[in-house]
C-alpha cells in the first residue's frame, strides 16, 4: 500500500497526542511506548517498501533488526551512507529507550524523533 510508512508515522503522532503533557514531559508512558513502537514500524515499512520496489520478494524481507541493517548496507547505503547510522540511532531511541524501556518522556525529544522518522522515510524514497 502506498504511503504506508507515512500512515504509521501519522498514527504515532495521534497516539502520542493522547498523553497529557506536564512540564514539557509526557506523563502517560503507555501512549509514549505505543507511539514509539508505531514510529519504529514506520521506519521498517519504509525499508520494506524500498526493498520491494527493488525486486526483493516479501518472503526475503528482513526478519530482524540485524536483517534490516544488512539490507540497508547492501541496498540503500550505497546511495546514502548516513541512513544506516540514522536507522541505528532511531532503533536505539525509539525501539529500545522509547518502546522497550519506556524511558522517553520529553515532549521536545519525542517531537524531534518523529521529525527524524519523516526524514528517514523521505531519504529512503518511498
Amino acid at each position: 500500500m502506498k504511503n504506508e510508512p507515512l500512515r504509521y508515522l501519522q498514527n504515532a503522532k495521534e497516539i502520542l497526542n493522547k498523553s497529557p503533557i506536564e512540564d514539557n514531559d509526557y506523563i502517560d508512558v503507555k501512549y509514549v511506548q505505543e507511539a514509539c513502537s508505531t514510529a519504529y514500524l514506520a521506519i521498517l515499512k519504509a525499508i520494506d517498501e524500498y526493498l520491494l520496489k527493488r525486486g526483493i520478494t516479501e518472503k526475503k524481507l528482513p526478519q530482524s533488526v540485524d536483517g534490516y541493517r544488512e539490507a540497508l548496507q547492501k541496498h540503500v547505503s550505497i546511495h546514502n551512507g548516513n541512513l544506516l547510522r540514522k536507522f541505528n540511532n532511531l532503533y536505539e531511541e525509539l525501539h529500545i529507550a522509547g518502546y522497550y524501556r519506556g524511558n522517553l518522556k520529553s515532549a521536545g525529544v519525542l517531537k524531534e524523533l518523529l521529525k527524524d522518522v519523516r526524514f528517514f522515510i523521505e531519504k529512503v524514497g518511498v
